[in-house]
């Protein structure tokens, strides 16, 4: 969608006000990866073309998704849509976000964390990973952070995008922003989650066809038609006393 210049300007001046923003939590104080008292965990696993055992092969499945992730091309742009931002991923950067809630528009101010790429060991085997995370500035509708990585077990060939969040509602003391997290937020979190999920299957495929790449198989937990299914485990939220 083309922008006026006067919107153009004012995205410019959003984005660059970002930098004087604080994060509205401190990841210091909080295990993403533990479910808390009134925070929400959540974890989606997608699976994607598998390649050979080894190292990720030139333009097949992992590095075509380690693009898409690092791009943001994930994103479903009739829910979230990147505004701005200052360049690829980079510990420090800001993000602004445009959020779509039925016919409401909301601007998301982000700052990226942490960035990963290279080999890890999880559970006693190796993975080509690319990923990284953002985590919520103040005057956004959450309070949190998502991780996005794409992943090949370098044992078995099986590659999956995986999205993990760790967040809450805001406490913003602007009831407009509270009220809008109410009342859109958790549906609007698992639409994203889900549609990030197939539109990241969708694009790969779609551009391993463009450049007439051959798609290995699907990994552990594709359906009886072919498509794979996603992997979703979600602790949901744990309440308080």
């Amino acid at each position: 969608m083309k922008r006026s210049r006067f919107v153009q300007r004012h995205m410019r001046r959003l984005h660059t006000d970002l930098g004087r923003r604080a994060l509205n939590f401190d990841p210091g104080e909080h295990d993403v990866h533990r479910p808390e008292s009134g925070w929400h965990v959540d974890d989606y696993r997608q699976p994607l073309p598998s390649e050979p055992p080894g190292p990720p092969v030139p333009g097949g499945p992992w590095e075509t998704a380690r693009d898409l992730v690092r791009d943001y091309q994930y994103a479903d742009p009739a829910i979230i849509r990147e505004i701005l931002h200052s360049g690829p991923p980079e510990p420090g950067r800001d993000m602004l976000l445009e959020a779509r809630f039925y016919g409401l528009r909301f601007y998301l101010g982000l700052r990226i964390g942490d960035v990963v790429d290279g080999v890890v060991e999880d559970d006693g085997r190796r993975a080509r990973v690319y990923g990284w995370n953002y985590r919520t500035l103040e005057g956004h509708l959450e309070r949190g952070q998502m991780d996005q990585e794409v992943r090949k077990w370098l044992d078995t060939g099986e590659v999956e995008f995986h999205v993990h969040a760790f967040s809450q509602g805001s406490s913003d003391p602007n009831p407009v922003v509270r009220l809008g997290f109410a009342v859109f937020g958790r549906y609007m979190q698992e639409k994203f989650y889900r549609r990030a999920c197939r539109r990241m299957e969708a694009l790969t495929l779609s551009a391993l066809a463009a450049r007439g790449t051959a798609a290995g198989p699907m990994a552990a937990g594709a359906d009886a038609a072919g498509t794979a299914s996603i992997r979703r485990r979600s602790t949901g939220r744990v309440d308080g006393p």
